[in-house]
């Protein structure tokens, strides 16, 4: 039987980014994988149909075509709610899912008895989220500078300038997680002259930073009291906790928000796994900002998009080699693949993720139980 994938484009508010390049295309060709591409798919991201015919993609007019004539559709976000009327049984979807965020999507996926694949379950033996850390690297790095603007006082922030100026102190910076997100984060913060504290409750993960950063990025065990008083100190918290298919767990209450300088800014990119920061509500790139307490508040749940060329591209080198096996094998590939195992979210009108099922209060059922032979 001949395999077709299929990328639609994009429909969630501000989403540029499209799920495969036009080499994705061509190493899927030479699989003998069927590709078809919605017209205008890569626009946003500067790719243009013809370079998709050219590496062996057929151009369909409209995400109708994409949806009923594709086994495996790969996406770059959730699927919203027009698209749940698309999905198909026995359908297999690969893309970012955060259901414990979103808990319509997985009754979607249910009741559609769609295969959905999250990307940021997808885990290696040594624990990594390979498809879960490139968009991490750009999201981390880009909350810096998406703070830094909003300090601005045009913009309603505190008018402090992160690195400061001679004879005047930098901005303080708190990043709480140090995963691939905060890690970045802090990295930028320090690299634009910022003091920066970096929060996390793994030492193992604090001393390798420690080891690598020095003296340049003070890191702290994360306690209800260092993130007390580090909160009520910070121009610019940066929320970047991760719990694998989880919900964010709530590490900023409303109380501590009220603590804080009138004028911060907090940079939530926990947002799309429910936030890490009490007070976050998500929102869109045209619409970014709201203020709660005099704190200005950014929760834009695809951070990434903004800069779809670069997270495009990153985002197709990290998932290709697993659309690959997903597309040639099926759903046999959770037996030839562990990680791609792991990535099974809902399968057949069950949910099969046990972080997935908690957070939404489900039974999880086991992937070998429900899987067909």
């Amino acid at each position: 039987m001949t395999v077709t994938v299929g990328v639609p484009r994009e429909v969630k508010d501000d989403e540029y980014r499209v799920a495969i390049t036009p080499d994705g295309v061509r190493e899927l060709r030479g699989n003998g994988v069927n590709v078809l591409v919605e017209h205008d798919a890569g626009e946003y991201s500067r790719i243009h149909d013809e370079a998709y015919e050219a590496a062996g993609a057929v151009i369909v007019p409209a995400a109708t075509d994409v949806w009923e004539r594709a086994d495996l559709v790969c996406k770059v976000k959730e699927p919203q709610a027009p698209e749940f009327p698309l999905m198909r049984p026995g359908q297999i979807l690969f893309t970012y899912l955060h259901l414990a965020a979103y808990p319509d999507v997985a009754t979607a996926l249910l009741e559609r008895e769609v295969t959905g694949v999250a990307y940021e379950t997808v885990q290696l033996a040594d624990t990594s989220l390979p498809l879960l850390a490139p968009m991490s690297e750009v999201a981390g790095r880009m909350s810096v500078q998406i703070g830094a603007h909003w300090l601005e006082r045009p913009n309603g922030g505190r008018g402090v300038l992160l690195s400061g100026a001679p004879g005047v102190q930098p901005a303080r910076v708190l990043v709480l997680g140090a995963g691939n997100v905060g890690w970045n984060a802090a990295r930028i913060a320090w690299g634009m002259g910022a003091e920066v504290d970096l929060l996390d409750r793994n030492p193992d993960r604090l001393r390798f930073i420690d080891q690598i950063h020095g003296e340049r990025i003070t890191t702290l065990a994360s306690n209800l009291g260092v993130i007390e008083r580090k909160v009520a100190e910070a121009d610019l918290v940066i929320g970047a906790v991760l719990v694998p298919g989880g919900r964010a767990p709530t590490l900023v209450s409303e109380d501590l928000v009220r603590t804080m300088k009138p004028g911060a800014v907090i940079v939530d990119v926990a947002i799309d796994q429910g936030g890490c920061i009490a007070t976050s509500r998500e929102t869109t790139h045209h619409d970014p900002v709201y203020e709660v307490h005099e704190v200005l508040h950014y929760a834009v749940g695809n951070i990434p998009g903004a800069v779809p060329q670069t997270s495009t591209y990153a985002l197709t080198n990290a998932t290709l080699p697993f659309v690959t096996t997903l597309a040639v094998n099926g759903l046999a590939a959770a037996a030839l693949d562990p990680a791609i195992a792991s990535g099974f979210n809902t399968c057949c009108g069950s949910i099969t993720n046990n972080a997935v099922a908690r957070a939404l209060d489900r039974k999880a059922v086991p992937l070998s139980e429900v899987l067909p032979g």
